[in-house]
């Protein structure tokens, strides 16, 4: 099970990838058009707005995998094997729960644009329930994250311990 959800982990990175490369990519074409030729593109920004979410949102349980965030870890460094698996549990309780209330919200926010069938008011209308979807979506998937190096904490099971960290 955990396996098949650390790949789904990097589908969901590799996914952000490639929506980073789209947004370089059509951001520089908007700016192109609009500077150069005085003939600004109606969709870049609408699309690219929604398509931030999905790098932020998305990809946020492999950040949290592979320990990849900025953080400051001074203090956690200098308490010993012990304390750093009291820290890591903290930071995982607080993390999941941060999460799961992100992902409810989400949930919530997503039903009701469906429900009343909320849209964007540009010429391209996009229906707001997609852009929404992505945040239980994706916080969901950081919760599982949570719950997982929670579990990693309890058990012992260090950081190091797994290949995969290793080759990215």
């Amino acid at each position: 099970m955990r396996k098949a959800f650390e790949w789904l982990e990097r589908i969901t990175r590799a996914g952000g990838e490639l929506v980073l490369v789209f947004m370089v990519v059509t951001i520089c074409y908007d700016a192109i058009m609009r500077y150069l030729f005085t003939a600004p593109t109606s969709w870049s920004l609408e699309i690219n707005t929604f398509l931030i979410i999905y790098v932020a949102v998305m990809s946020a349980a492999d950040v949290q995998r592979t320990d990849s965030h900025i953080r400051i870890s001074f203090f956690a460094d200098r308490v010993g094997q012990l304390g750093q698996r009291i820290n890591r549990i903290v930071i995982g309780i607080f993390g999941l729960g941060f999460a799961g209330i992100m992902a409810w919200r989400g949930y919530l926010m997503a039903y009701q644009a469906w429900e009343y069938g909320e849209r964007v008011s540009s010429s391209f209308g996009t229906p707001m329930v997609y852009p929404y979807a992505m945040i239980p979506i994706g916080f969901g998937l950081l919760a599982v994250r949570f719950a997982l190096n929670i579990l990693d904490a309890i058990t012992g099971r260090d950081r190091t311990d797994r290949e995969d960290l290793q080759n990215v």
